[in-house]
């Protein structure tokens, strides 16, 4: 007997010990990740003092695939620095909240404000939260970004941490429109020597099936979604080595209070559901 209860207790740690990003290993369901400097494009990143939670699922059906929801925004005086917009130093294919033909862009922006005054980086922190306890509860493993209103980990800094501790990266955003136009994600463009330079090469195919899964899955269950996935360069999937997607559940005019994430979280809990389900076969 205890023989056994020693075996189970050796394959958790070893399990945790896999999740944690070559980290050492703990029993605790949770443990704080930082950029760690020997990762791929890590060098790349500006602001990187702070740290990214993961937690491990106690659902007693787990999915075995770790989330990183990341709450768009939040990083104090992120605007104030710049960051390679792409890892080869080419310029900017399409303009954003950085224009068109820009080397560097903004390591992390501010973000819009909702026509109630709020902030949008208030809003993407309390769908985050949501989505985290809904995945949690599916089986999924979730590497959170930001829990705070700040936290000191630029763009490029959060997407290599992705790379390396989680299996997929969905970065919650609203956008600046005010036309209540619904969710969309933002496409990698068709720009040929943009889809030529690595890591976009060998991962844009992934980033689109990430997006239309969960689209696909909001528009089944009635939420309001755009019909026009808009392409744009961001540094997030320029950076990418892992399905990711920067995903934006309303603009400005959108309904943003808890019963709302609330019932957009589930469908984004359903899309993620059919992406795994689908790569499975």
């Amino acid at each position: 007997m205890r023989k056994n209860l020693f075996l189970v207790s050796l394959l958790f740690l070893f399990t945790v010990q896999a999740l944690c990003c070559k980290a050492q290993g703990s029993r605790s369901t949770q443990k704080e990740i930082s950029l760690d400097s020997a990762w791929q494009y890590a060098e790349f990143s500006k602001i990187n003092s702070g740290k990214a939670v993961l937690y491990l699922s106690k659902s007693p059906a787990p999915k075995n695939f770790t989330v990183c929801v990341n709450a768009g925004h939040g990083t104090k005086d992120g605007e104030k620095v710049q960051t390679l917009s792409h890892p080869d130093g080419s310029a900017k294919v399409t303009g954003g909240s950085t224009k068109k033909g820009s080397i560097t862009s903004t390591a992390v922006s501010v973000g819009m404000t909702f026509k109630d005054g709020t902030p949008e980086a208030e809003a993407t922190l309390s769908l985050a939260i949501i989505l985290k306890a809904m995945l949690l509860e599916e089986g999924y493993n979730v590497l959170m970004i930001r829990e705070t209103d700040d936290v000191q980990l630029d763009n490029i800094a959060r997407t290599v941490i992705a790379n390396n501790c989680a299996n997929c990266h969905i970065a919650l955003h609203y956008d600046s429109t005010s036309a209540d136009k619904g969710m969309f994600f933002c496409a990698v463009p068709k720009d040929q020597n943009y889809r030529l330079m690595e890591p976009v090469k060998s991962h844009h195919k992934e980033h689109l099936l990430l997006g239309k899964a969960i689209v696909n899955a909001a528009q089944k269950d009635g939420v309001k979604v755009f019909q026009k996935n808009l392409e744009v360069d961001l540094t997030q999937t320029s950076y990418s080595t892992i399905p990711s997607i920067d995903l934006e559940v309303g603009d400005s005019a959108s309904n943003h209070s808890k019963k709302e994430q609330t019932f957009i979280a589930k469908s984004i809990v359903n899309g993620i559901n059919s992406f795994y389900s689908k790569a499975e076969k």
